[in-house]
């Protein structure tokens, strides 16, 4: 598991954060971390495929989708 897209988790979740502030609304804890298991699913997803198509490890296929974003 590549370390920035295990970071990415808890930038996420401040992300929420920020928003819940924003509207002045409260999510609950179920709703953040099923939006949380969306964007991680999808976003692992995509690092697998990426890592796997260009034949490399999943650290550089991290950054490579970064970079493409």
């Amino acid at each position: 598991m590549p370390d920035i897209f295990a970071n990415a988790g808890g930038v996420i979740v401040s992300y929420f954060e920020w928003v819940q502030n924003v509207q002045q609304f409260r999510w609950r804890l179920e709703r953040v971390n099923q939006e949380l298991k969306l964007l991680m699913l999808d976003a692992y997803t995509e690092i697998k495929t990426l890592a796997k198509s260009n034949e490399c490890d999943m650290r550089t296929a991290a950054f490579t989708l970064a970079i493409s974003r």
